[in-house]
């Protein structure tokens, strides 16, 4: 008998109490027909005959009246418990567990995760910047942030962060005056050029754009590093030229300590994704985040 549906029981007990299939019903927000095939079965499986029913009343048998009496209180747990469950959707709790690429947390997941927890102070949001490609639910992240071209298919994405973003290539002022102003993408060949290298180990050539125009180049020079912060230091240091993301040296280009160059070639792509399984029952702190993710884009539109 452990395997007994639970809305059959339950469907018995509103009966009984309401002494009325068409009451219970009402109450229950179903049709009288529905309580009535409940009730049958539940019978059919016990065994035992739970109500007297006629065309004018409707009242518990003896062994009705023993398992209302012994139910009622378990049905009430199993409600205050579900009830319980309300506080998680309008005041969710819990860890949030997101795997970033660093680029994004220097961008912008501070500022985002500030006025998240603002929100929902009883979530713990746990960010691993990582710029390997693994897979986040394998490794027990909850949701993951990527660039379009890295998603997984059978993901569901939503855009985070800025919509569009650019790779530009500047250098310092006492570095073009010392080497020269490059004027096309190969003559960078010829200049020292600060690279970046992932902790996968790839270090990725060069790539512009121009109209239809496509070029990637291989640059050389005196440093390679897998720390953007230490290739802007390093370009400021006339060291050599660089091509990140604009925002990393939008300070340096305000203040003259680095000059933009090839402007005509920047790339423009893509801003970040916010990817996740699908799936129907999300557990509530990433419903919470992606529902404010959904609320930032619709703002900054």
């Amino acid at each position: 008998m452990d395997d007994l549906p639970l809305s059959d029981l339950d469907a018995f007990a509103a009966i009984a109490r309401e002494r009325s299939f068409r009451s219970a019903a009402r109450k229950r927000g179903v049709s009288a027909s529905s309580l009535s095939d409940s009730l049958r079965r539940l019978e059919e499986r016990l065994g035992v005959r739970l109500l007297n029913r006629t065309t004018r009343s409707v009242t518990p048998t003896a062994a009705g009246e023993r398992l209302l009496e012994r139910l009622s209180p378990a049905l009430s747990e199993v409600a205050a418990a579900l009830g319980q469950l309300d506080s998680f959707r309008d005041n969710p709790a819990g860890t949030l567990r997101l795997n970033v690429p660093s680029i994004v947390v220097r961008l912008f997941m501070a500022d985002l995760a500030v006025r998240f927890l603002a929100l929902y102070p009883q979530i713990t949001l746990e960010i691993i910047a990582e710029d390997t490609f693994i897979d986040v639910l394998a490794a027990g992240f909850d949701a993951g942030v990527r660039y379009d071209e890295r998603l997984e298919r059978d993901m569901i994405a939503v855009p985070i962060g800025p919509r569009r973003q650019r790779y530009v290539t500047v250098a310092a002022p006492a570095y073009l005056k010392r080497r020269g102003l490059p004027q096309h993408p190969r003559d960078l060949l010829e200049h020292s050029c600060i690279r970046h290298r992932f902790l996968s180990g790839a270090s990725l050539p060069w790539e512009f754009e121009r109209g239809e125009e496509v070029l990637v180049i291989t640059p050389s020079g005196p440093v390679i590093a897998n720390a953007v912060e230490m290739e802007i230091e390093a370009a400021l240091a006339g060291l050599g030229v660089v091509r990140t993301f604009e925002e990393l040296v939008v300070p340096g280009i305000t203040d003259g300590r680095l000059m933009p160059i090839l402007s005509e070639w920047d790339s423009e792509f893509s801003g970040p994704f916010l990817y996740y399984p699908s799936r129907h029952h999300m557990p509530a702190p990433l419903r919470a985040f992606v529902d404010f993710v959904r609320m930032e884009q619709r703002k900054s539109a």
